[in-house]
């Protein structure tokens, strides 16, 4: 693969409508920190940027709920992400937010070029408008019943009780939740990207990484479930996507444009952008020139974002960047899938979270476990769960039990029988584990085994596959007790003198190597680390390939006479108690959405001979495509045993189409037959919704054959 002089690192904006909760962490900004000090501690030029997403119609409309301006709403919550960020550790080079006036620039620029270079396309469509607050209505603006199950709170784009993806022409009796009144369709008109224009060279470089024989990428380093997401989007045709929206919060759309007034930039224009102004901040405060970061082929370009943006950040922004034409496109986009929590899905809406800033505020010191716990558990390649019983594991018996122990057995022996100094030897000796015909001793050898552990590590972190990485710095630890428990310094320090010299001088040598290969993961416990050795805290400037140098050499890093510190503790053992605390102040939440659940009405009574004319039946599918020009519906092949059946289903939001190929489904067979987006559906899926509006098939058993009667 080719080098490159320099990296930038971008992790997705947190959108500033609520606090971070772990999923964030698991998802995108553990996952860039670990890779961002990595480079930085192989001597790599790193630029690692992150910000405030703060625009948007949600950021409005948590606004009119707390009676308080937009700006207020982001305020908070962009102080206290630079907060949280700060407490756990994550190393943004810089960290801006979308509102500062350099973004609107930015994003402007941008807007304007792609505008002069005739890459839009003008489009006239109808839009609700409320006439009595005097503004076109986002989605989530209008209520109104719902056309498929008849409750009558559902909003513009969903329902909320059956599931259903709506538009807003859908609803019945809609009304405007800013006054109440019913609004009125008025034509508005708006700037597209025509994204079918990039569709072949889209194509081609997801694909192949390469476009007309030029290398952009490689395909065969990115994750399976980002390609296969990408590709299903362009297997099932790419479509105009509008680029401004009529709103009166966001980023202007030039006014020297005509048409512009009251228009603002669609968010997941602005938003990515927001990577190239952060830059530019960073680099004037710097002294650099930040178009070599974004316009230069020597730099890699790497997205860290969680599996919901990967179609902005591997389709729509690629081809925007593609169409502004000065861009380079990222070399990788690695993207981490969700994490649970406790056997659910986290859901803000239901409060159903580990809050991180509360965390820190239960564990002030803890934040190095929960960066523990979030990456041995990171959902790299498939969903993960999150349990306060593996969280209080994870930190007892391994790094208090394992990791803690080892340290502070290395540090105390060396106080109590050198002095605190590193120990000098007969490297002519015969040592244990040594024989006559042996070439190398036992101290070089293990050194040798320990530069063996170390590029395995820098391996696993070059293919993002950070979980392993993790577990090579554990395995490290674990051979540095076996080693202490085999030689029993303790007990042969009196006897065989010498020998203990050699294993107390390796040890040491374990515990350096360790304090600087965990600063990725655990970058409080490193400075732990090196302040016990009596070093000073790593600058992250080249000292782990510095140390990989020096190891495949033969040579170590500490010194005979180096004099370390007095020993203490790096981790604490969390008693079953305070973890108690936890579990229950989280299942006050689900008790609390339990009861909401069960006020939702029951709708009205049916007859048993009604019943008796539904017809359910077990079936698979096996085939699953987006229906085109739709945001929320998939056309479902399913195996009926005795035949094949065509459903078309609004799960387009909660799943997607390769994700569902072999799942097993529950269909009404006998409902009357309709055309939906010109396509005969012969039935319909059962689902159940969960309280935070997400779906759940309702599926036969295992041992039920395609078609079976439901009874």
């Amino acid at each position: 693969m080719k080098e490159f002089k320099r990296y930038l690192i971008t992790a997705a904006l947190p959108y500033a409508n609520g606090p971070l909760h772990i999923g964030h962490l698991a998802g995108a900004y553990l996952s860039s920190d670990i890779y961002s000090r990595y480079l930085r501690l192989y001597g790599k030029e790193v630029v690692f940027v992150c910000g405030s997403d703060e625009h948007g119609a949600a950021i409005t409309i948590k606004a009119l709920k707390e009676k308080k301006e937009p700006q207020e709403i982001v305020d908070r919550y962009h102080e206290l992400f630079k907060d949280t960020f700060l407490k756990m550790g994550v190393s943004f080079d810089y960290y801006d937010r979308t509102t500062s006036k350099e973004h609107h620039e930015t994003s402007q620029d941008f807007f304007r070029t792609l505008y002069e270079k005739g890459e839009f396309i003008e489009e006239v469509s109808d839009q609700y408008y409320d006439i009595e607050a005097n503004q076109f209505l986002a989605d989530r603006y209008i209520k109104g019943t719902c056309p498929k199950c008849s409750y009558d709170g559902a909003y513009g784009d969903q329902c909320e009780n059956c599931g259903s993806s709506l538009s807003p022409t859908e609803l019945i009796n809609p009304i405007s939740t800013l006054t109440g009144t019913t609004p009125s369709l008025k034509q508005t008109s708006h700037w597209y990207l025509p994204l079918d224009k990039y569709e072949a060279w889209l194509t081609e470089w997801i694909n192949y990484g390469e476009v007309e024989g030029e290398k952009l990428h490689y395909p065969e380093d990115w994750k399976n479930h980002v390609l296969g997401q990408c590709k299903s989007w362009l297997e099932t045709g790419l479509k105009p996507r509008s680029m401004t929206r009529d709103l009166n919060w966001g980023v202007n759309v030039p006014k020297e444009i005509p048409g512009s007034a009251g228009k603002k930039l669609y968010v997941w224009l602005d938003a990515p952008i927001g990577y190239i102004s952060s830059t530019k901040k960073w680099a004037k405060q710097n002294n650099k020139d930040w178009k070599l970061y974004w316009q230069d082929e020597e730099t890699a370009l790497i997205h860290f974002i969680g599996k919901d943006n990967i179609v902005f950040h591997c389709i729509i922004f690629p081809a925007i960047l593609k169409a502004h034409g000065d861009y380079i496109l990222p070399l990788n986009v690695p993207a981490n899938q969700f994490m649970n929590l406790e056997g659910d899905k986290i859901s803000t809406s239901r409060n159903w979270a580990v809050w991180v800033h509360e965390y820190l505020e239960d564990f002030p010191q803890g934040a190095d476990s929960l960066r523990y716990s979030m990456i041995k558990n990171m959902p790299e390649q498939k969903d993960s769960e999150f349990t306060w019983k593996t969280f209080q594991d994870a930190n007892n018996n391994e790094l208090v039990n394992n990791l803690a122990n080892f340290v502070n057995r290395v540090i105390v022996l060396s106080n109590k029988y050198y002095d605190g100094l590193v120990p000098e030897f007969d490297e002519d000796l015969d040592i244990i584990g040594c024989s006559e015909e042996d070439e190398i001793s036992y101290h070089d050898s293990e050194i040798l085994r320990l530069f063996d552990s170390l590029d395995e590590l820098c391996h696993h972190i070059r293919k993002f596959d950070f979980r392993s990485a993790l577990s090579m710095v554990m395995e490290m630890s674990s051979q540095g007790n076996q080693l202490l428990q085999f030689n029993e310094p303790w007990k042969n320090v009196k006897e065989d003198p010498e020998n203990v010299k050699v294993v107390m001088n390796l040890m040491l040598q374990y515990v350096y190597a360790i304090g600087i290969s965990v600063r990725p993961f655990l970058p409080f416990t490193s400075d732990k680390i090196m302040k016990l050795l009596n070093l000073s805290p790593l600058k992250e400037s080249g000292e782990l390939l510095e140390l990989c140098n020096m190891l495949s050499e033969g040579d170590v890093p500490l010194k005979t006479g180096h004099k370390v510190a007095e020993p203490d503790h790096l981790f604490s053992r969390i008693p079953d108690e305070v973890i108690q605390v936890q579990i229950d102040k989280l299942m006050k939440t689900k008790e609390g959405n339990e009861v909401q659940l069960e006020s939702t009405p029951v709708k009205e009574t049916i007859a048993f001979e009604d019943f008796l004319k539904v017809d359910l039946r077990s079936a698979t599918i096996i085939e699953a495509e987006k229906v085109a020009k739709t945001d929320k519906l998939l056309q479902l092949t399913l195996d009926l045993g005795f035949e094949k059946r065509t459903v078309v289903s609004g799960i387009a939001k909660d799943f997607k189409a390769e994700d569902i190929i072999g799942q097993r489904v529950t269909l009404l067979a006998n409902l009357a037959p309709r055309k939906i987006k010109g396509i005969e559906s012969n039935g319909m899926i059962l689902m159940a919704e969960n309280s935070d509006g997400s779906l759940k098939f309702v599926q036969p058993d295992s041992k039920a054959e395609n078609g079976s009667s439901i009874a």
